[in-house]
Parts: C-alpha cells; structure tokens; sequence
C-alpha cells in the first residue's frame, strides 16, 4: 500500500482530494507520460524529447519539463562534465511512476491495434 503524504485539504491547484484526480493534476495531460516514457528509453536531453516521434512542441515541452521538476519527477543535471547543456533524470518519485506506464504499454498492446512495445519489460518495471 503507497504511503499516506498527508491529510490536509489539496492545495488550491488541486481540482479534489481524490488520489486519481492528484495524480492527474500532475501528468494527466497528453505530452507528460511520453516524456517519462522517453526518459525511460534513455533520452535525457530537451532536443532529444523534442525529436520524438509525436511532435511535442517546444514551448509545451519547456513547460512539462518545468513541471515535472517542480513536482521532482525528474531532476536536472549537467549533460556532461564541465557542460553548459543540462540533462533530465527521473528522481526516485519519477522511477515509481514506471509501472503505470508499463501497465499503458500493455493495456495498449492488448487492446489497440496497431501499436508497437517502444519501452521493454524490464524498462517498465524496474
């Protein structure tokens, strides 16, 4: 059982106290889950998840980034040493968020024709 945060009201961002509805606030929209699912897949760098096959547009991808840190999904570190280029790592918070994808990739591959496994079983759930 995921531990219990806190039982104070959500914060004023917040649509509900409902666990589903947080999460969703968090990265219920269309862009966010590919980018973990990119991170993943090993991409770390903002011109990589903009090539992805999807198309994400910059300024939304600048913004879903910007998200994710805030809520510490992901982390931001220095693509290499001494670089002035920033990489994207999931945090422990983000890594916890694999499953939930793996379960997407495999309800998609049950029931949606036509798609192919980018994410491999032990990528989406380790």
């Amino acid at each position: 059982m995921a531990k219990r945060v806190t039982d104070k009201p959500p914060p004023p961002e917040r649509r509900s106290p409902c666990p589903v509805a947080c999460a969703l606030d968090v990265f219920g929209d269309r862009w966010t889950l590919l980018v973990i699912r990119d991170l993943v897949l090993g991409k770390t760098r903002f011109k990589d998840f903009a090539a992805s096959p999807e198309g994400i547009p910059t300024n939304v991808l600048s913004e879903r980034l910007s998200r994710l840190l805030e809520h510490k999904i992901v982390s931001q570190v220095s693509a290499s040493e001494g670089s002035k280029h920033l990489a994207y790592r999931l945090t422990e918070k983000g890594r916890a968020l694999l499953p939930i994808v793996g379960a997407m990739r495999d309800w998609s591959l049950a029931w949606e024709k036509g798609t192919l496994a980018q994410l491999g079983e032990a990528a989406a759930t380790n």
